[in-house]
């Protein structure tokens, strides 16, 4: 399954691009498989603190690769399908470091899914974001689960009711993706915002993107609570105890990781 996704990692940063640029980088079960595995060992890797998710080719992600599931013919594997993506999509979610969606093309259905599960996502000027299932008899209702968390309701409502494709601008005013560059830059703004990332403590970055994914089902006295004793947990850690030291004596961290 290699061949499926091209893997590197430099200064903290892992790259991960999906590889099946002829079909759009549609979510076969083999690709879906070959992303898990990569995020599971870079959830366990110190030396990864963000992960960067790409596509080759003209699109970053067409969704579900249809051809495949009607080829199946086979309910069980549209069960065992769609409970990959589901894995998928929760692995992003539930990893100790954050992960951005690096965006151009197209990202349909459960590449939009993809999008809206990553914590960050930054897209190329031409761009286009759509959930267009409806179009085809088959609401997109896993990829409805990520954008009822990434977006207003009637944003979400209204990419899931037309089946229209919307442009990075509108994207970006829906809260599905946080900027849009010009094409050119897209790769070298998404290199800066990760290489920034990837400066921090990784505990630091673990701990808050687990409180944060933790608070946000919670009563506003109940996320305090929970908040406030995630901030007296992290000020026992090493890399608070460094940072602290180095903004009073003015002088850059030297983070352990820990």
């Amino acid at each position: 399954m290699s061949q499926l996704i091209e893997e590197s990692i430099v200064d903290g940063v892992a790259h991960v691009t999906l590889c099946r640029p002829d079909a759009y980088n549609s979510l076969s079960m083999e690709l879906m498989t070959a992303l898990t595995e990569a995020l599971v060992n870079y959830d366990s890797d110190e030396s990864v603190r963000v992960v960067v998710i790409a596509g080759a080719g003209k699109g970053f992600c067409a969704g579900h690769d249809l051809k495949q599931m009607i080829a199946a013919d086979s309910t069980e594997f549209n069960e065992t399908t769609f409970k990959q993506c589901s894995t998928l999509m929760q692995t992003i979610v539930n990893l100790s470091v954050p992960v951005i969606a690096q965006v151009h093309g197209v990202a349909t259905a459960a590449g939009c899914q993809l999008v809206a599960s990553c914590d960050l996502a930054f897209a190329a000027q031409s761009a286009r974001f759509g959930t267009p299932g409806v179009n085809i008899g088959l609401f997109c209702s896993t990829p409805m689960v990520a954008l009822t968390r990434a977006v207003q309701p009637k944003h979400a409502m209204e990419l899931l009711l037309t089946g229209q494709l919307i442009g990075a601008e509108r994207a970006v005013e829906m809260g599905l993706i946080n900027q849009h560059v010009e094409d050119e830059t897209l790769n070298s703004h998404v290199a800066s915002v990760a290489q920034l990332i990837a400066s921090k403590s990784r505990k630091t970055l673990t701990i808050g993107k687990q409180a944060f994914n933790q608070q946000r089902n919670l009563t506003l006295e109940s996320a305090y609570e929970h908040c406030s004793q995630v901030m007296v947990d992290n000020m026992q850690t090493d890399d608070a105890q460094e940072g602290i030291a180095a903004f009073i004596e003015k002088r850059h961290p030297k983070w352990r990781h820990s």
